[in-house]
């Protein structure tokens, strides 16, 4: 039985495959392992997870990923009007990512995120978290050229429409809360620091946030973080003055700003103080997916203690950075230092809570 805490703590999203995972994957990608194989093991490695997180005594769940291919492309896999060569967003180790360019409309979503949602509803009673992808990033699939008879604006009126379903299908199945993925936005300050770019992005994802009620903006959250993929970032170096202030524009509840591996946070905490309205909840960044050190609890407890200097308790949260494996590929991190980080994140949110006199 998860006892309740009095700081609520939530994970981001993604949890490394299990290793038969990951040789399944590589597997069926060469052919050589049919469709109901894999969403076999798919499953069995969401049981794990969820079973796992239950057991750390984690009050809210999450799948961990297990069957999406990655956080950012899963509404798009199975789209014919596809090109694999579109906008290549670039790390700090020098590797790569590279989404695909739309080739042709209409633009439809061909998986929603609630169905890994009601599959993780089947093996659990337990508080439900479901990420989604933020329209903004989905824009960037839009090729620089004008498409014949399909224009930029068309696309993103698609897009608008196409995103709040994903976030309504999942508000309607049950989700505790549905977070909009959106490591796109410090990543836009690079690539424009003119902030041309991140208003743009802004106003799409209010678009599509508009059309929620108050109660169910409750319900919604947004997270942010330079992107982290095989230990690596994009957007580490953009300084996050640029970007919070217009971030904490978008009309949702809950915030989860990436914090454990700012090499200052203090700063970053006086910028997000200033940015607090009444009935928002912000979720700081207490453990650092890329790194493999394991944070202890009394490490985490002392980053919520400096949060709460600037943070009303009432509207702090916890949570990791960001997701420990977002692309399926990922294995930079171990299944088990992810749980251990989990661990150290939930005991140390608790002890900072008693720390507090919660």
């Amino acid at each position: 039985m998860v006892r309740p805490m009095s700081i609520p703590t939530e994970p981001i999203g993604s949890i490394p495959r299990p290793r038969a995972l990951q040789e399944a994957l590589a597997e069926h990608a060469q052919g050589h392992l049919d469709d109901a194989e894999l969403a076999k093991l798919q499953e069995q490695a969401t049981v794990d997870t969820l079973a796992r997180l239950e057991e750390l005594g984690c009050p809210v769940l999450v799948d961990g990923e297990q069957a999406k291919p990655s956080f950012a492309t899963y509404p798009i896999t199975g789209l014919a009007t596809l090109d694999p060569a579109g906008a290549v967003i670039p790390f700090a180790d020098g590797h790569t990512r590279q989404l695909p360019r739309l080739t042709a409309g209409p633009f439809r979503y061909q998986v929603h995120a609630d169905t890994y949602l009601h599959d993780a509803r089947r093996h659990t009673d337990r508080p439900l978290k479901q990420a989604v992808i933020a329209p903004s990033a989905l824009s960037l699939l839009y090729p620089a050229e004008p498409l014949d008879n399909y224009p930029r604006e068309a696309f993103l009126r698609d897009l608008a429409d196409e995103a709040e379903a994903d976030i309504r299908r999942c508000l309607e199945a049950g989700a505790h809360v549905v977070q909009l993925d959106f490591t796109e936005g410090r990543l836009s300050l690079k690539l424009d620091p003119s902030g041309t770019l991140l208003d743009d992005f802004i106003a799409l994802n209010n678009e599509v946030l508009g059309r929620f009620t108050e109660a169910e903006r409750a319900r919604l959250g947004v997270h942010t973080c330079p992107g982290g993929d095989h230990d690596s970032t994009h957007s580490l170096d953009v300084d996050y003055a640029g970007l919070l202030p217009k971030l904490f524009q978008l009309k949702v509840g809950n915030f989860y700003v990436q914090l454990a591996s700012e090499a200052d946070p203090e700063p970053v905490l006086r910028i997000i103080a200033d940015q607090l309205r009444p009935g928002i909840r912000v979720f700081v960044g207490v453990t650092d997916p890329i790194t493999t050190i394991v944070e202890t609890p009394e490490e985490v407890r002392d980053r919520v203690l400096l949060a709460a200097r600037h943070i009303p308790v009432d509207q702090l949260g916890t949570c990791d950075d960001c997701g420990f494996s977002p692309f399926a590929d990922d294995t930079s991190t171990s299944r088990e230092t992810a749980f251990a980080k989990i661990e150290a994140r939930v005991k140390g949110t608790a002890l900072a809570a008693q720390t507090l006199g919660l």
